[in-house]
């Protein structure tokens, strides 16, 4: 009867581990749940809903594959609106409601900036999605940030570089008052010193900030000879429509720098001929030379007419799907969904991406930047077609993928 009873049980145990209900087998079958909060709405919206794009493509892909770990992937995507003060919520909803096995940071240095505490705490394998020194005081050694900078002078070593060999002597500084505006600044500040420039106008100003007319004419009045802003979107397009309008002085010989927003395919294409002169950082633009980057943008526009979105995609998109293609290999490396066997391989390996090699410093960051420096030049108005073309943003740095030479100064490179 024992005996009986026992062999009852094998048989029961085995049948339920053959059809997968309700143990290991069943769970195994789940999808891998990827989640994230992206600015779908707000005022990076613009980037975040052309990244989302590309991350459904890479999920799409894998897909297509037949997934990751035999399981399908299943994106978990909340809009945070750009906003740092929905992000901690979002983030601890995705982890413990929707339970999700991996982690993307938002888009952006000021939404991701909270999270770096609650992923280290947890012990949370967290990927960066283009911010910027958000982990320079937290430490989280599973943070792993994909954006082609690591600090300030990989981020603006070339418009220094451009601006000194001018002979420039003196500088200005434009910034907003939020975290990324304010360390990137920080850095230009340090590398201005480091050149020997002197500071002659050094203003911030609130993220609310609509009206630009009254510090422009603040750094025209100081007649310095570079000028470097730090901004996010909205207040890019207001400063260049101020320096349109008032100009910055016979002085200046190269303006730009850090202004986010400029390549932006609907800001530049409402800009047109206001951008000419600008002298900014950029990740990719026509003329540069990544392996597997054209067929992406080719596959990206389709869906980007679909979803009505960034039709170009240059600044953001190949770095969004590159997260993907980060993910996708340490899971395949270490065959495992563990967050410290995977942050160990993304920290030991170079990986293969269609934005370059990929390999990452103790912090995080990327150990060779490949930040591009380039000038817009000879762009025309309520024309996006030419930005698709090498020369309308001409890459001055670094040398090894540079097209073209300055226009300078600026008053005389806007005509």
């Amino acid at each position: 009867m024992e005996r009986s009873r026992r062999d009852l049980l094998k048989t029961v145990a085995a049948l339920t581990l053959a059809s997968g209900i309700p143990g290991r087998a069943a769970r195994a079958q789940q999808p891998i749940r990827v989640g994230f909060s992206i600015a779908q709405t707000g005022p990076i919206a613009g980037g975040g809903q052309a990244a989302l794009v590309a991350l459904r493509m890479w999920a799409d892909d894998v897909n297509a594959r037949g997934g990751l770990l035999g399981r399908r992937l299943e994106l978990v995507v909340y809009d945070d609106q750009g906003n740092p003060s929905m992000t901690p919520g979002i983030y601890a909803k995705l982890i413990d409601v929707d339970k999700v096995d991996l982690l993307i940071a938002p888009y952006g240095t000021v939404p991701t900036a909270p999270l770096l505490p609650l992923a280290r705490q947890r012990k949370l394998l967290l990927m960066g999605n283009f911010s910027f020194q958000v982990n320079a005081r937290v430490q989280h050694d599973m943070w792993f940030n994909n954006a082609p900078w690591n600090d300030a002078s990989s981020w603006s070593e070339g418009f220094f570089r451009i601006g000194q060999a001018q002979g420039a002597r003196t500088i200005a500084f434009l910034a907003a008052d939020n975290e990324f505006a304010q360390n990137l600044a920080g850095g230009a500040r340090q590398l201005a010193k480091q050149a020997g420039l002197t500071a002659v106008y050094d203003q911030s100003y609130p993220p609310s900030t609509v009206e630009f007319s009254p510090l422009v004419r603040g750094i025209r009045a100081a007649r310095s000879e570079m000028v470097f802003v730090a901004s996010y979107p909205a207040d890019s397009a207001a400063i260049v429509r101020s320096v349109r309008e008032i100009g910055v002085g016979a002085t200046v010989k190269i303006f730009g720098g850090g202004m986010v927003g400029l390549q932006y395919t609907p800001i530049m294409e409402n800009l047109g001929a206001a951008l000419n002169g600008i002298v900014n950082y950029n990740t990719y633009v026509p003329g540069a030379k990544y392996e597997g980057i054209d067929d992406f943008l080719q596959r990206y526009s389709r869906r980007a007419a679909e979803a009505r979105v960034d039709a170009l995609g240059y600044y953001l998109t190949p770095f969004a799907y590159a997260i993907g293609q980060l993910l996708e290999q340490a899971v395949r490396g270490t065959g495992t969904l563990d967050h410290a066997r995977l942050s160990q391989y993304l920290r030991t390996n170079e990986m293969k991406t269609i934005v370059g090699p990929v390999r990452y410093r103790r912090d995080g960051e990327w150990a060779n930047p490949r930040i591009l420096t380039t000038q817009f030049q000879g762009v025309r108005d309520k024309d996006i077609e030419q930005f698709r073309k090498p020369g309308v943003q001409v890459i001055l740095h670094p040398g090894s993928q540079e097209n073209g030479t300055l226009r300078a100064p600026f008053e005389a490179a806007r005509a």
